[in-house]
């Protein structure tokens, strides 16, 4: 471990050429569908995911990668800001001239449910790499052997544009993963997974003599709210949306709605007819290790035991290896009050989802009040409620303090990689404010320097006036191309 943080300290120099990381994130990208056939065979065999999933993740992380050198070579991220001496303001401005550079070494620890689009060439890597910091990841246990495979990609990738092999490390086990984050070169960490894993290391980046900035996801149970109008207009509809989305991907997404309050009035039995019509035809999964299979077995059991707890359609193991798919209905005022029912307001990975029954909008609220932090929130609203009649217009804020995506009349399920994206939420949701999906990711790698009073012959080639490498920038309050 030290020595693959030592070469990539090594090699963070070799990054500093925009023109090379653009071409280098491209070229990875380029190399990685050549190779789709035998990475998608790998991972296959190492997750169960299906080659079908799997392809379009591979597609998916392909087009981070040049999606990020896009913001690459447009270079707004680097947030050039540049004050001209302004002696009559109050106190006086001296010259100032602002922009940011890269942190140094990032360590990216790689999650078990994306292979591709979170693991070895994902997001977190991916806008390391474009914010100019080398990379080293620490693999997951569940595939190994298709972090290698990935690992040489990138490292064919980095040698093809001038770059040393030191640009993308890679570690393998607990205790490598454990000594990473301490590693006095490692400069910032990303990290998607479990909360007590994501938590002892955000504490351990805390508690180092230079702490350093963690950004990790962790967990989160993406509540959804059924308003009576919507109900009453689509029962069926969100019903069958509402299974469709808790089974995709036998319920391992991070954006799974885990938590869902609907009315317990007739609209709201229909709901949960056509939900249970769809769960019960999904079929037998498998998850990606005998670990988390014990925890959903364990989970839906400890849940469906609970008091007024009722499974229409009932979550567990079948056979050795397999998962069925099911959910759970609970009176709204079991989540609340004295004796509530707490760890139906804790995530369960897999394809389970709790319905919650509420008979006045005030439960809803008190229900909204425990519930932690997440990556999403959505409200089902019906057409007038839409249009901002009625008490529509005071979900969103509701559901803000919640997350960091809200969605109206749709499903978490799916994290489109744009500009305008925000994938991160509130503790335990993720530690950080910042996101890990969209254009924006690559900001967690940077930091801010401001030069004051300098010559132009001694500033960085971004700040000088004649703005060499054509960076749009903003000088004296004004934006300038």
């Amino acid at each position: 471990m030290d020595g693959v943080v030592r070469a990539a300290w090594e090699a963070r120099g070799s990054l500093v050429d925009r023109g090379v990381r653009v071409g280098f994130l491209r070229g990875a990208a380029d190399l990685l569908e050549e190779s789709s056939a035998s990475l998608v065979e790998v991972a296959d065999a190492e997750t169960a995911l299906g080659g079908v999933r799997l392809r379009g993740e591979l597609a998916r992380t392909c087009y981070q990668l040049r999606a990020f050198a896009e913001v690459v070579e447009e270079g707004s991220f680097l947030g050039v800001i540049i004050d001209h001496p302004d002696a009559g303001a109050v106190p006086p401005v001296p010259d100032l001239r602002r922009f940011k550079v890269p942190l140094g070494v990032v360590a990216v620890y790689a999650a078990s449910n994306f292979p591709f689009a979170f693991s070895v060439a994902g997001g977190d890597t991916a806008s390391a790499l474009a914010a100019g910091c080398p990379v080293v990841v620490k693999a997951h246990p569940d595939h190994p052997g298709l972090s290698e495979r990935v690992a040489g990609v990138l490292r064919r990738a980095a040698v093809r544009w001038g770059l040393p092999e030191g640009v993308v490390g890679l570690v393998h086990g607990f205790e490598a993963g454990v000594a990473l984050v301490a590693h006095p070169l490692v400069a910032g960490a990303g990290f998607t997974g479990s909360v007590r894993g994501g938590r002892a290391l955000f504490d351990a980046a805390a508690g180092r003599p230079v702490p350093i900035p963690f950004h990790g996801e962790l967990g989160s149970l993406n509540p959804v709210v059924v308003t009576e109008g919507a109900a009453a207009e689509r029962a069926e509809e969100i019903g069958a949306g509402l299974g469709g989305s808790m089974t995709l991907g036998v319920g391992q997404f991070c954006v799974k709605p885990g938590l869902v309050l609907v009315p317990a009035s007739g609209e709201g039995d229909r709901l949960v007819e056509a939900l249970a019509g769809v769960v019960a035809q999904a079929p037998v999964g498998v998850l990606l290790d005998g670990r988390m299979r014990d925890s959903f077995v364990a989970g839906v059991a400890q849940r469906a035991a609970l008091v007024d707890v009722e499974c229409p359609v009932e979550p567990g193991g079948e056979g050795e290896r397999g998962v069925r798919a099911g959910f759970m209905t609970v009176p709204a005022d079991r989540l609340t009050g004295p004796g509530a029912h707490d760890v139906l307001l804790e995530e369960c990975f897999g394809p389970v989802t709790v319905v919650a029954r509420y008979r006045q909008e005030a439960q809803v609220d008190a229900v909204l009040a425990r519930v932690p932090g997440n990556l999403t929130a959505t409200v089902h609203l019906s057409t007038a409620e839409s249009r901002g009649e009625g008490r529509g217009g005071e979900w969103l804020g509701r559901l803000t303090p919640l997350a960091g995506r809200v969605l109206v009349n749709g499903w978490p399920t799916g994290v489109a990689v744009a500009p305008a994206q925000h994938h991160g939420g509130p503790y335990p949701a993720t530690t950080s404010t910042s996101t890990s999906v969209g254009a924006t990711a690559i900001e967690r790698w940077l930091r801010p320097v401001a030069y004051q009073s300098t010559p132009q012959a001694l500033l960085p080639p971004e700040l000088r006036d004649d703005n060499p490498l054509g960076l749009p920038r903003r000088v004296n309050g004004r934006p300038q191309r």
